[in-house]
């Protein structure tokens, strides 16, 4: 694919050098439907990318389209606060016959603001008002937000960094396999809990990530997950799962801890909720854990009505029947098949891949090499990002509503992107 130089002056010369995904991506991009972007100059691009994971259902899916457009023509609330409104209410009613009743989840929700940031903020001040405690565990490559209590339990240091503060009141323990089977799981862990002079105060929550996206694809086994809730029951800790990115159907389940089949006392769930990319949190948590005061979290953005709107028709069209999670369980054994050929073809490199449902990770020995291969998909039209406290680990984050033809025309571009870099 030929490439002319895009104009991108405005970009550089106005906008704060904070911009990142423009960088790897040096095009302006001008529309987009289903899983491709096209350009300005009309080139084309299949994203395996997907807004970090906010558009599961693909760029402007037209179910989700037709509803809001149909919302907006008729002066529908655009925002609203906290106030009750029609779409907020049509979402509630979808939301708890579509995914909470069916799984017997008990959860009241919340809505904190616009960004998984607001959620996890929200339920990290919940736990501690409910505790009466200020510790929260949280786990090596985690990653939860940037803002400054989300960063307080993030493991990777160049965004720990940027808060120029000190971040405390977060204690990191070994997630699933970071030290590579050598120590039983949660031995350390719980040694500090059990022993009064470990200096570890007791925890008012543990916050998890049941597969770490920015931390490189780290998948936890559903038995680990099992345990951690189990230790958290006996410590009286609450169990906090960050679905941000992992949930809305990305693992298989909407929930991607319905596997391991726990039930956290508190989820945060955003990116693909609203099903559009508009701007959109929950909180959900335990009928129990419900003790706020009105107002006593708020914010101005909360009330963000189209998104309800498209949130709703999201759950009506793929969530009713059951369907979306064989698809996407059957799209991921389709990419799981084409990392296993990469992998057979590069011996050489040490190439490892894992993942579930439609995330995966393909990691590299040469932690310079996932870089290059990203660089050279998006050379030949493939938009694919990198993850990893290296930058080690392509990242396969395809919509779910792929076509197996898509999947497997980036699948193979990605194969020669690997090739091309040798």
């Amino acid at each position: 694919m030929t490439i002319t130089q895009p104009d991108l002056s405005v970009f550089e010369t106005l906008e704060s050098e904070v911009r990142s995904y423009c960088r790897g991506w040096p095009t302006v991009f001008d529309r987009a439907q289903g899983s491709r972007m096209y350009d300005e100059d009309g080139h084309e691009y299949l994203d395996f990318f997907a807004g970090a994971g906010s558009l599961n259902y693909g760029h402007n899916n037209p179910v989700l389209k037709r509803a809001l457009i149909d919302y907006i023509e008729r002066d529908g609330v655009t925002h609203g606060l906290d106030m009750s409104t029609t779409a907020k209410r049509a979402f509630l009613e979808s939301f708890q016959n579509t995914i909470l009743r069916p799984r017997d989840l008990p959860y009241k929700v919340m809505f904190p603001g616009p960004t998984g940031t607001n959620a996890v903020e929200a339920a990290l001040k919940l736990a501690r008002k409910v505790k009466g405690r200020e510790s929260i565990v949280s786990f090596t490559n985690a990653f939860h937000g940037m803002s400054l209590g989300s960063l307080a339990v993030t493991g990777n240091a160049f965004k720990r960094a940027g808060a120029g503060i000190p971040l405390v009141h977060g204690t990191p323990m070994p997630f699933d396999n970071y030290l590579d089977g050598r120590t039983p799981d949660f031995i350390w862990f719980e040694s500090l809990l059990e022993n009064s002079g470990s200096g570890l105060n007791k925890p008012a929550a543990v916050i998890v990530e049941t597969v770490q996206g920015e931390g490189g694809i780290n998948v936890a086994r559903a038995e680990w997950l099992r345990q951690l809730a189990d230790v958290c029951k006996r410590w009286d800790m609450l169990l906090i799962v960050d679905d941000i990115q992992m949930g809305c159907g990305r693992t298989g389940g909407f929930f991607s801890f319905e596997e391991a089949g726990i039930v956290p006392d508190i989820v945060t769930v955003s990116k693909s909720i609203s099903g559009y990319g508009l701007p959109f949190a929950l909180t959900l948590f335990k009928p129990e854990l419900d003790v706020w005061e009105p107002g006593e979290h708020n914010g101005t953005f909360r009330g963000n009505n189209p998104a309800f709107v498209t949130a709703a028709a999201a759950l009506d069209a793929y969530w009713a029947d059951g369907q979306m999670e064989k698809q996407t369980l059957a799209r991921g054994e389709q990419v799981e098949q084409a990392l296993k050929a990469i992998r057979s073809e590069h011996p050489e490199a040490t190439v490892e891949y894992r993942g579930r449902g439609l995330v995966w990770g393909l990691e590299f020995r040469d932690k310079g090499r996932a870089g290059k291969v990203a660089k050279r998909a998006f050379e030949l039209g493939l938009l694919i990002e990198t993850s990893g406290p290296e930058s080690e680990v392509v990242k396969l984050l395809p919509a779910l509503t792929i076509t197996p033809d898509e999947l497997d025309e980036g699948l193979r571009t990605l194969a020669r992107a690997v090739r091309e870099t040798a």
